[in-house]
């Protein structure tokens, strides 16, 4: 009983219009970043293999943009870097809509709900991945398991036989799997190329999943601006050629798209140090996104260096499959506000 009060009190604010006053005074002058990954529908052939934990189902990205419409002033990357380079004012209660990775789907589901809500956004295309059919190898190895041509037991076996057993063993289990993926991201390239060489064919699933050259040009030119996400989404603090993550990275983004090189990017599986930040800066960007979930002060100019907030579906949907937008206000409006660099 008390759990169902707890959910009554959550509506009853909600619906009152005292959360939203609440974030109207609190967050009056923070800049709120929401970073997406992957959208689909339920009928798109890529629905069954696809991350749950990184995917959203169409329609509910339709009420989201409904929920910032109704709280937020949506800006696009331009308003932000005009807001940096010269202190442009951004609107109360600004937002930026962010997407990572370059997934195929973001421009066959995300941009025309995008368009129709007449709202921009910002994605970050990793630039090896552009015309490429197949995803990251962790997408690869969740669609597999999805569709059960991949168990968590075959998968140790192989790591133990490459010299890099798994202690204690994982569970033959989607959670168990992220554990397997945790320890083929600590391997060198050559050592996870290895491992995963017996296990090609089930990690093909014949889809294509990325973007390509020519969806990102329509992306760019239906409100979408690209921005950079590394060149092979390589955390950065592990990466072999840094410069390459960030510079020429960012020259080949602007390869693809005809046009400069971009002048925003955001760190793959958000890590960073302090030589990633200084090299950041150094190969030009003007502004860089991080995972780190708060908003950023947006009185004077707004930091180079930004938050930004990420939710699952599961966080978002209540277990009748229900959008609540009371626990979306409260995971929002709640947030710190912190600026994490000059």
């Amino acid at each position: 009983m008390s759990a169902m009060a707890a959910d009554l009190v959550k509506r009853a604010l909600y619906r009152s219009g005292l959360l939203g006053l609440y974030h109207r005074l609190r967050n009056r002058r923070a800049l709120t970043v929401i970073m997406f990954h992957r959208v689909l529908t339920e009928q798109d052939p890529r629905w069954p293999s696809c991350d749950p934990d990184y995917t959203l189902e169409a329609g509910l990205l339709e009420r989201c943009l409904a929920f910032f419409r109704r709280h937020y002033n949506v800006v696009s990357a331009d308003e932000v870097l005009a807001a940096r380079r010269d202190g442009t004012p951004l609107p109360d209660r600004p937002l930026l809509i962010t997407f990572d990775d370059g997934w195929a789907d973001n421009h066959a589901h995300a941009l025309p709900r995008l368009r129709a809500a007449g709202m921009p956004a910002l994605l970050f295309a990793v630039a090896d991945v552009v015309d490429r059919d197949e995803p990251f190898f962790q997408e690869r190895l969740i669609a597999a398991f999805r569709l059960g041509r991949l168990r968590v037991p075959a998968l140790l076996s192989a790591l133990a036989e490459a010299g890099h057993p798994l202690s204690p063993a994982p569970p033959d289990s989607i959670d168990g799997l992220r554990r397997v993926i945790a320890a083929l991201e600590a391997l060198s390239p050559a050592q996870r190329a290895q491992v995963l060489a017996p296990f090609a064919g089930a990690m093909d699933d014949g889809v294509r999943q990325m973007v390509t050259r020519a969806e990102l040009r329509e992306l760019a030119a239906g409100g979408v601006a690209i921005g950079v996400h590394g060149k092979t989404h390589v955390p950065m603090p592990r990466a072999e050629d840094l410069d390459a993550e960030l510079a020429t990275a960012r020259r080949v983004v602007g390869e693809h798209l005809g046009a400069a090189p971009p002048p925003t990017m955001s760190y793959p599986h958000g890590r960073y140090d302090d030589t990633v930040l200084a090299r950041t800066q150094a190969a030009g960007y003007e502004l860089a996104f991080t995972s780190n979930p708060v908003m950023n002060p947006v009185d004077g100019k707004p930091s180079w260096l930004l938050g930004r907030f990420g939710f699952e579906q599961s966080g978002i949907v209540d277990r009748n499959g229900r959008f609540r937008p009371d626990w979306l206000a409260l995971y929002l409006f709640r947030a710190p506000v912190r600026r994490l660099a000059a």
